[in-house]
């Protein structure tokens, strides 16, 4: 940031107060965010999640100039074990789902992390940080009196600041339930190891110190951050539904291992299915695939970005269609503005300065919401400016919605999103509707009033939106880009 610079200021969950960002190194971010465990593909939740930190870090990019962004995998775990089949084994059903989950990223813009680990691949430094805590007197080694296997559990009641995340009481806590209760001191203790079980495939199985056996999920993000970015960074995020116990018990681990671990902890809200939380357990829950198979991924991504990241986001047909009415102003907008101004455009672009009120509400807890109202006021008066044939000033509109949509990821004129044009079947699109343009301009000549309207109904009708201008007749396909004109 240079000087003088208003702060970034973000919602810190720990201080549960919005606090001035100010990151351990000005010139590089560090951030951590706990991505998907892959025993299924992704639903819609998980979508808002990754967007909900990829609007975070483009902004901290564009305020610090470099992010270096961590999301992990877990691959490992109950629930992808649970899924395998004897056709599949666990770790292939987890790359095939981590696929999913990077498909559907990218459809809607999230950009790829810096890093992208797999549990699996940081077994050694997991039980490193085990052994740390064992020898520090926090954690300790049992046996499992029924199967005999090795576990370890982390001593909550060895740690004074555990749940001081989600500042409850430990007597108040529920009891863990990430492990047999058997081996344990206290039902609240977590599991750091989990030992070998009957019936468990061999390939799930490391050796270690206390037995053959596994990781506990929460030791592996710990781990993994630590790895990755050191023994304290920026931010740890994820979703609201992790504060507790994942987060809570990362926290616990860490510091009590003497890490200094996370300085701002930023959370994201859930996404609701009439009020109720979306999950695969409630089933629930809209599958990506399908909600990006039904509509443009650009209107997916801005439904889901329109709510404040730290607000529940209810989600129906009726988002969707908001996003896709809002997205059709800003790309009209801009269509009329490239035509208007021609090769003007580009270098518009290049010369563009981020607007104060935008900037402002970005800085301001990331407000997505009030920084989207700059962009549509500027739409406004674009259009009043075009209209009164105003260039200086329809050009300076322009800029400013290119710069703003470009940071937020929903520039609906970036190639990224243009899915439609190019190839044959473009080409024969283009050509029919010229036709069809040329003929309703031959109708009007004639005053032909009824066939000229029968044409436009026909292309209506079709999805293709007609737009009449002083420089000719355009079209375009309703929620793509724009197609060409006679």
């Amino acid at each position: 940031m240079t000087p003088g610079t208003p702060p970034v200021r973000l919602y810190d969950t720990k201080a549960q107060t919005l606090r001035a960002f100010a990151p351990l190194d000005p010139s590089n971010v560090t951030v951590y965010v706990c991505g998907p465990t892959v025993q299924s593909g992704p639903h819609i939740g998980h979508l808002r999640g990754a967007l909900s930190f990829d609007l975070l870090r483009r902004w901290l990019v564009h305020r610090f100039g470099r992010v270096t962004f961590v999301r992990n995998v877990t691959d490992i775990d109950d629930k992808v074990l649970a899924n395998a089949t004897d056709a599949e084994p666990w770790w292939a059903l987890a790359y095939r789902m981590e696929q999913e989950f990077t498909r559907a990223y990218t459809a809607i813009g999230i950009l790829p992390p810096t890093y992208e680990p797999r549990a699996t691949a940081s077994i050694p430094q997991m039980q490193e940080l085990i052994a740390r805590l064992i020898e520090q007197g926090n954690a300790y080694a049992a046996t499992d009196s029924a199967t005999g296997a090795g576990e370890v559990y982390f001593d909550v009641r060895s740690w004074s600041d555990y749940g001081s995340l989600t500042r409850q009481s430990l007597d108040a806590m529920e009891p863990a339930q990430d492990a047999d209760p058997r081996g344990k001191r206290d039902p609240h203790d977590f599991a750091l190891w989990k030992g070998a079980k009957p019936g468990e495939p061999s390939t799930a199985t490391w050796d270690s110190p206390w037995g053959p056996g596994r990781p506990g999920w929460h030791i592996e993000c710990s781990a993994m951050s630590r790895r990755y970015l050191g023994p304290e960074f920026d931010i740890h995020g994820g979703g609201l539904d992790l504060r507790f116990p994942h987060h809570e018990n990362e926290l616990a681990q860490s510091t009590a291992a003497g890490d200094p671990f996370a300085r701002y902890w930023v959370h994201n809200g859930l996404v609701t299915v009439g009020d109720q939380k979306m999950s695969k357990s409630l089933d629930n829950f809209l599958l990506a695939d399908d909600v990006l198979s039904a509509r443009d991924p650009l209107v997916v991504r801005y439904a889901l970005a329109a709510a404040h990241y730290r607000s529940n986001l209810d989600v129906s047909s009726s988002s969707f269609d908001e996003a896709e009415a809002a997205l059709d102003r800003i790309r009209a907008f801009m269509e009329r503005s490239v035509r208007t101004l021609r090769d003007e455009s580009d270098d518009v672009r290049i010369d563009a300065i981020v607007p104060e009120r935008f900037a402002a509400a970005m800085d301001d807890d990331l407000g997505v919401p009030q920084a989207l109202a700059v962009i549509h006021e500027t739409v406004r008066l674009g259009n009043t400016a075009l209209d009164e044939d105003d260039d200086d000033a329809a050009r300076g509109a322009f800029a400013d919605v290119a710069v703003m949509t470009g940071l937020l990821g929903i520039d609906p004129l970036d190639p990224a999103w243009n899915t439609s044009s190019g190839g044959a079947e473009a080409s024969a699109l283009d050509t029919l509707v010229r036709t069809l343009i040329t003929q309703r301009a031959a109708a009007r000549a004639a005053k032909d009033w009824a066939a000229a309207d029968r044409i436009r109904d026909a292309v209506a009708a079709a999805g293709i939106a007609l737009e009449d201008g002083a420089d000719g007749t355009h079209w375009n396909l309703l929620g793509t880009q724009p197609g060409t004109k006679e």
